[in-house]
C-alpha cells in the first residue's frame, strides 16, 4: 500500500494553479503541498495539515465524490489515455497515519461552555475547533455512538467504523464530554441547556426522517425506508428479491448492503432517465450484481411488490409516453428518495426559525433566529455530503468563538 501511494504521489504534476484544490475540493485542502511534504518525508506535517484544514479529512478520503472533485479535476487524468493521480488514497494514507499520533494544542481554559446537538460530522467538526479554543464542550447524541449518518447512514463497507471510534477517543482526549442517547426536545430543551450555564448552543442534528413517496402502500410491513435500514441492516429480513426506489449514491449504498445481507436479486428503479449516482457507484453497483432500471415512476406499493408507471423518453430525455402500470414483484421495497430533519427541537422551541422544508433558517454566519444558538450541517442545507458539512461548520465555528469573546469582554 505505501508503494503504491509513493508511486501516485510522484505522478503529480504540482501545477501550479491545481485544479484538484481550486475547482475540484470545496473545502480547498492543499493537494500539492500535501503531496510535496509527503514526497519530502514529512507525513506528519502533511497529516497536521490536513487535520487542521479539515478534522474529518480520514472520512472524506473514503466518502467524497473524488470522481466529482479532486480526481474529476486533476490534469493527469485531462490528458489523452492518461488516469486521475488517487489523491484520496495519498490522502487516506497520510491523515490515517497522523492521526492517533495528534496532538491537538488547545488555548488555555476559557470558563465558557458550549452545548452540541448532534455528534455528525457538523457537530464534531465545531467540538474540535471550539475545543482548541479552550470552550468546555458537551455533546448530546441521541443515539448511542458518535458520527450521526458518518456511523448509521454511509455503510461500513465505505466507512470502517473503527475511524468513527477513534474519532470517540481524540474527543476524550481532548476533554470534550459526551451525552448519547440524548435527545434534545425529550427531556431536556434548549432553554434548560441556557439555565445550566451553556453560553453558546450549536445543533448540528442533520436529517433523520425519511421523505415519503405519498403513494398507496408505504406502511405495509414489507415496505421500508432507506435510513431507517441502514442503521441496523441486520434488523430486517428483507427475502430474496428486492427492490429499491431511487437511483442516488444513498440508494446504491443500500442496494450494496442488502446484496450483502444475503438477498439475490436487487433492482433499483430510477424515475428519471438520468441517474444521480456517480459513475464509480454505478460501476460498484454492476460489480455486485445490482440492477438498475430507468424510466419507472412508482404509483402503489403492495405484498407482491411496487407498482410502476414506465415512462417512454425520446433522445433528449423528454417523457412521450407514460405505459401501463406494472407489478415489479419482490419480497421487499426499500424508499431511498433522501431525508429531512426532525422536528424534536423545534417543536419545543417556538423562537426557533424554519423554512418550508422544517430546515433551519441561518444567516450567512450560521446564527440561528434566537440569541446564542447557531446551526450548519444538513440540518439547515438539506441532505449533502461530510465535506460541506466541514466546510460550513469550520466557518461558524469561529462566529460561535467571537460571540463567546463578546460575551467575556
Amino acid at each position: 500500500m505505501a508503494m503504491h501511494v509513493i508511486e501516485e504521489a510522484r505522478r503529480c504534476l504540482q501545477c501550479k494553479k491545481p485544479l484538484c484544490r481550486l475547482k475540484g475540493c470545496p473545502i480547498q485542502t492543499n493537494i500539492p503541498e500535501m503531496i510535496r511534504l509527503f514526497l519530502e518525508g514529512k507525513t506528519q506535517e502533511a497529516g497536521q495539515m490536513l487535520f487542521e484544514n479539515n478534522p474529518l479529512s480520514i472520512v472524506c478520503s473514503l466518502v467524497c465524490d473524488h470522481e466529482k472533485q479532486c480526481e474529476g479535476n486533476c490534469i493527469q487524468g485531462k490528458r489523452k489515455e492518461g488516469s486521475a493521480v488517487q489523491i484520496p488514497n495519498i490522502e487516506q494514507y497520510i491523515s490515517d497515519s497522523y492521526f492517533d499520533r495528534a496532538t491537538i494544542e488547545k488555548l488555555p481554559d476559557t470558563g465558557q461552555r458550549v452545548a452540541i446537538i448532534g455528534a455528525g460530522p457538523a457537530g464534531i467538526t465545531i467540538a474540535i475547533k471550539l475545543a482548541a479554543k479552550g470552550h468546555r464542550i458537551t455533546i448530546f447524541e441521541r443515539m448511542d455512538k458518535i458520527g450521526g449518518m458518518m456511523r448509521y447512514g454511509i455503510p461500513a463497507f465505505r466507512l470502517p467504523r473503527k475511524i468513527l471510534d477513534r474519532y470517540a477517543t481524540k474527543l476524550r482526549e481532548m476533554g470534550i464530554h459526551f451525552r448519547p442517547n440524548t435527545a434534545i426536545g425529550g427531556a431536556l430543551h434548549l432553554e434548560d441547556l441556557f439555565m445550566d450555564g451553556y453560553d453558546a448552543i450549536f445543533i448540528g442534528t442533520g436529517v433523520w426522517r425519511p421523505n415519503r413517496t405519498h403513494c398507496k402502500g408505504e406502511s405495509l410491513g414489507n415496505v421500508h425506508f432507506a435510513v431507517d435500514y441502514l442503521q441496523n441492516p441486520e434488523a430486517y429480513d428483507l427475502g430474496d428479491t428486492v427492490a429499491i426506489i431511487g437511483a442516488g449514491n444513498s440508494a446504491i449504498d443500500v442496494a450494496r448492503t442488502v446484496v450483502r445481507m444475503g438477498s439475490r436479486h436487487v433492482t433499483l428503479y430510477a424515475r428519471r432517465q438520468r441517474i444521480a449516482a456517480s459513475q464509480r457507484e454505478l460501476d460498484y453497483a454492476a460489480v455486485d450484481g445490482i440492477e438498475i432500471q430507468q424510466g419507472m415512476a412508482i404509483k402503489e406499493f403492495t405484498e407482491e411488490g411496487p407498482i410502476f408507471i414506465p415512462k417512454i423518453f425520446d433522445n433528449e430525455g423528454n417523457v412521450i409516453r407514460e405505459e401501463e402500470p406494472v407489478l415489479m414483484p419482490a419480497d421487499s421495497t426499500i424508499i431511498a428518495i433522501s431525508q429531512g430533519p426532525k422536528d424534536k427541537i423545534v417543536n419545543t422551541s417556538q423562537d426557533l426559525k424554519v423554512n418550508e422544508k422544517g430546515l433551519i433558517v441561518v444567516d450567512e454566519s450560521g446564527r440561528t433566529s434566537i440569541d446564542g444558538v447557531f446551526a450548519s450541517g444538513d440540518v439547515v442545507a438539506g441532505s449533502k455530503n461530510v465535506v460541506l458539512a466541514v466546510y460550513y461548520s469550520k466557518q461558524v465555528a469561529n462566529t460561535i468563538d467571537e460571540y463567546l469573546k463578546s460575551k467575556r469582554a
